[in-house]
């Protein structure tokens, strides 16, 4: 599973249909559009890379979405989500190689930081900026 933030005040109110006993059997219901997903990785990490967004070339499905990522470094690589996660499926934009047999990452800050120490000293300094605005914030 993906973990993105998540604010309580955009899930939507509306979601009386989960009690409704005509859908809660419908096959599908719980699947999420990798697509979305996808939008919400790119919305969690894109201040740490160089750039990033959802293909618009591959093809996006129910069960699988690719996302361009070019880190600090300029090195440029084609992602692949699915349920199983994140993995590295080609080394420039839009592409995909089968041969390339890379491991899943739960989570895209744990491929980010094997793929780029630049990240990973961004991606700090954000989070040690969040803890000291913290502590302000607790202090006054």
């Amino acid at each position: 599973r993906m973990e993105t933030d998540c604010n309580p005040m955009e899930l939507p109110s509306n979601t009386e249909f989960e009690e409704d006993s005509d859908y809660r059997d419908f096959e599908g219901t719980d699947v999420k559009d990798m697509r979305l997903e996808a939008e919400a990785v790119v919305n969690d990490v894109l201040f740490a890379v160089s750039n990033m967004f959802v293909s618009k070339t591959l093809p996006c499905a129910e069960d699988v979405a690719y996302i361009n990522v070019e880190t600090r470094e300029r090195n440029r690589y084609c992602l692949e989500l699915t349920e199983a996660g994140l993995r590295v499926v080609a080394y420039d934009f839009d592409q995909t190689d089968d041969r390339l047999q890379t491991p899943y990452h739960e989570t895209v800050y744990s491929l980010l930081d094997s793929l780029s120490p630049a990240y990973r000293e961004v991606f700090g300094n954000a989070l040690l900026q969040r803890l000291e605005a913290l502590k302000k914030e607790s202090q006054s």
